[in-house]
């Protein structure tokens, strides 16, 4: 399966995208903005949009899910773990190495400031 975008709401904006940019930036990647709305990643790639919900409710965020960023390096999900907490998000998971089977991994976990759970990984040497 090919994702085109992944899309989380929030009630605040400028709160949210201020948490977005710091981490996003981070990983080297720039946001774009477009009305209230604020997207991370290249149209064909793979983007995460943040916005509020387009029903105009209050938003919420997944019981049970993550959304999966790829990071560089280790150094990356460091830095990326530490914008998202000076900049209103919570700690889900401090950065460390996770083995997931034979494959030695590298990972941090973030709630943003609505409660989207996010993480941040990259692939060690073997």
């Amino acid at each position: 399966m090919v994702l085109t975008h992944v899309r989380v709401g929030c009630d605040d904006p400028e709160q949210a995208f201020k948490f977005y940019d710091a981490t996003f930036g981070a990983l080297g990647v720039p946001a774009q903005r477009m009305g209230e709305n604020a997207m991370y990643g290249e149209p064909g790639k793979g983007m995460l949009v943040v916005g509020k919900p387009r029903d105009g409710e209050p938003a919420t965020h997944a019981n049970g899910g993550t959304i999966g960023l790829g990071a560089a390096s280790p150094a990356h999900v460091g830095a990326w773990h530490a914008a998202g907490l000076a900049n209103g998000g919570t700690d889900e998971g401090a950065p460390g190495r996770r083995d997931y089977g034979t494959r030695a991994m590298y990972g941090a976990y973030l709630r943003d400031p609505t409660g989207n759970k996010l993480c941040a990984f990259c692939q060690l040497p073997e």
